[in-house]
């Protein structure tokens, strides 16, 4: 584990053999939902020693839809965040969308997150690394792995090295997505810890509903895989009921299924590192 990570995870306990964990809901709808999560996902990986990293973006600003939910009010958002992690003692992170979000919403979490669709968006790049913040850029869904050595360079230009790069799939036809795990060691090669999001890369965008869809029942099978081909983190968006979630209900795991499959995870794990030493 790099340095800046270890950092990241000083208040944890936790195995330093195993992957590290990003997880929540998708958008702060309540202080009770973010609570609700953060409660239940610390006290998982605190028994499985899985370092854990609590995730809820304070806005949405990625919609098909205009009448799709967005958020709560960005204030209030990131101070839920905030008090998410002081009171269970976790890093935490939420995605920006503008140059101008970065100085702001580094004030309330420990990494910053690119969306996807703005990973080649340069300001956004230098903006969010010159907080000296970790930076998470997700991989865009047009490009691959190899290409995405750009963004590193625009954010170590910048003079920040706490990088880290996420697999959330590849487009595939209008309404799809595929991963190719070819990605996940492609992009270690850049020098970065990687990560699988095992929601996102689920998805089924496009829909005439305006509403995105998702194959919720396949994210274990994406975990395993990105395990077994040695992704050093996992991203999973969870809600105690998807169904009534405002925003990715579609593909987020429900949260009472997670302790089974990060159970699983860890043994998984713990065999590919037997096999790989």
């Amino acid at each position: 584990m790099m340095e800046f990570l270890r950092k990241l995870f000083e208040r944890q306990s936790y195995d330093k053999n195993n992957f590290f964990l990003i997880a929540g809901p998708c958008v702060v709808e309540s202080e009770e939902l973010v609570m609700e999560v953060a409660d239940k996902v610390s006290g998982i990986c605190r028994e499985l020693g899985i370092p854990y990293v609590f995730k809820a973006s304070y806005r949405k600003a990625n919609r098909t839809s205009g009448t799709s939910f967005t958020g709560i009010g960005d204030e209030q958002a990131m101070a839920l965040v905030k008090k998410v992690g002081e009171k269970y003692a976790l890093p935490t992170t939420s995605d920006i969308h503008a140059h101008d979000e970065a100085g702001p919403a580094a004030r309330y979490v420990d990494i910053l997150q690119i969306p996807a669709f703005l990973c080649r968006q340069t300001d956004l790049l230098i903006a969010a690394a010159e907080t000296g913040k970790i930076v998470n850029v997700k991989k865009g869904q047009f490009l691959s792995g190899p290409a995405m050595k750009f963004a590193v360079e625009k954010i170590r230009k910048a003079g920040n090295e706490k990088i880290l790069l996420t697999e959330r799939g590849t487009t595939f036809g209008y309404q799809d997505l595929i991963v190719d795990y070819r990605n996940i060691p492609w992009m270690q090669e850049h020098g970065t810890p990687v990560i699988m999001d095992c929601t996102h890369s689920l998805q089924q965008p496009n829909q005439t509903s305006g509403v995105t869809g998702g194959n919720p029942q396949l994210i274990g099978t994406i975990a395993k895989a990105a395990i077994a081909a040695g992704a050093n983190g996992l991203f999973i968006e969870t809600h105690p009921n998807p169904a009534k979630a405002l925003s990715d209900g579609a593909n987020m795991l429900r949260l009472d299924l997670l302790r089974g499959l990060l159970e699983q995870l860890v043994k998984l794990r713990k065999a590919v590192q037997t096999q790989n030493p």
